[in-house]
């Protein structure tokens, strides 16, 4: 263990890094009205020096003008306006260009509904310093979960053992989504080439990470289900995890038989 019951996963850890910058925490809204101004408050009650971007689709609930009102306070507040509900990854993706063009060091990946918890940030942070991406693990020891049932547990751990054996990833939590990236890890990973817009988008840019050697550490935290609002996750979500960690796995076997890169 090292810093904050870090767990290194991958890549070389004598590497040397430089400081962080800036840190910019994305955290993308669809119908959200009654959390988005707790998580704000509360991330920049955590990390005082941190910037938050809100990314809104669209949300027919008011969620993108209650984070307008929150930019007109806070300057360290902004949000990116979105046309309309095209999926997680692409809400990340933009916010990662806008944070990349906007000079931050450091891009964080935070649910809106208080799942991940931002108390627990600093010490995302703190294990930054020393890694390349950093991953909030459920299920590495001092990992848990509060408030779910025991069959959405069995299908997220699950999930995540199937793409680690599937992939041949590390990790332990390989579909969590809370998250710190160096800016330079996710210059490193290819975005452009990245399609998967729901659940298993956490699975694409992690198996990425590890594809290209990055130095991955995960960090305990404490998930907890939201209290407002209705979760995002679906039916449709599931299969399109499903069938498209399966085509991966398929795929890169296949290119490693043929002696080719498997990437």
């Amino acid at each position: 263990m090292n810093d904050g019951g870090a767990v290194p996963r991958s890549g070389a850890q004598e590497r040397q890094y430089g400081p962080l910058g800036t840190a910019l925490v994305i955290i993308p809204t669809y119908n959200e009205a009654e959390n988005v101004k707790s998580i704000v408050g509360r991330v920049r009650a955590a990390v005082p020096e941190a910037h938050v971007l809100v990314a809104d689709d669209n949300s027919p609930d008011g969620t993108g003008k209650l984070a307008d009102e929150l930019v007109a306070e806070d300057e360290q507040v902004h949000v990116l306006h979105r046309k309309g509900k095209e999926g997680l990854g692409a809400a990340y993706l933009a916010g990662f260009r806008w944070g990349i063009e906007n000079g931050y060091g450091v891009l964080v990946e935070m649910d809106a509904d208080g799942s991940h918890r931002p108390e627990e940030l600093p010490r995302l942070l703190t294990a930054l310093k020393s890694a390349d991406l950093v991953l909030g693990s459920r299920w590495v020891p001092g990992g848990r979960v509060v408030n779910w049932p025991k069959s959405r547990e069995f299908i997220s751990r699950g999930g995540s053992l199937y793409s680690r054996l599937l992939l041949g990833v590390p990790m332990r939590d390989v579909t969590g989504g809370y998250r710190a990236f160096r800016k330079e890890t996710l210059e490193g990973l290819g975005m452009e080439a990245v399609a998967s817009a729901g659940y298993c988008f956490q699975v694409d840019l992690a198996w990425r990470a590890a594809k290209a050697g990055f130095h991955i550490v995960e960090v305990p935290i404490t998930f907890v289900e939201r209290e407002f609002g209705d979760s995002k996750m679906s039916r449709d979500i599931l299969v399109e995890a499903l069938w498209r960690v399966t085509g991966w796995g398929i795929s890169s076997r296949a290119k490693r038989l043929l002696g080719r890169d498997g990437r």
